[in-house]
């Protein structure tokens, strides 16, 4: 399983307003430069984040996005989830129900249903806080 960029990236902010959202808030131009991620890029991010009700912004002299919740009250899993739709390492596994025509006599599919369920667990366990902190 390959994260995107946008996974990537939208890790990074939520990180970065974990860390920098005591302040205030916190604009996008800011994020950028700190992050070293371009401005237009994190623009089509933000409103995954926003839309999934992750983040709130404000608009004028002194605004910029916020989190809605406490740091950690959110899990990389969540995050990741919200920008690359799904973990699934197969595409088999990526419905709510498998469609494939093999599902019942596959033998390698155990093994992907097994990682899956690894890397939702570990994801799911780390959370921005310990991010920020550095306790991972």
């Amino acid at each position: 399983m390959l994260i995107s960029t946008k996974g990537r990236y939208a890790l990074r902010m939520m990180t970065d307003l974990a860390e920098h959202g005591k302040e205030g808030p916190v604009s996008l131009a800011s994020i950028a430069s700190r992050q070293e991620i371009s401005l237009k890029y994190l623009e089509r991010i933000m409103p995954l984040l926003t839309r999934a009700g992750l983040v709130v912004g404000a608009s004028g002299k002194g605004g910029g996005y916020r989190l809605t919740r406490k740091p950690s009250e959110y899990s990389a899993g969540e995050i990741l989830r919200v920008t690359e739709g799904t973990l699934a390492p197969v595409a088999c596994l990526e419905c709510e129900s498998n469609t494939c025509p093999r599902h019942d006599r596959c033998r390698t599919l155990p093994v992907w249903t097994k990682l899956e369920e690894r890397m939702n667990e570990y994801l799911d366990g780390v959370n921005l806080e310990d991010i920020v902190s550095g306790q991972i």
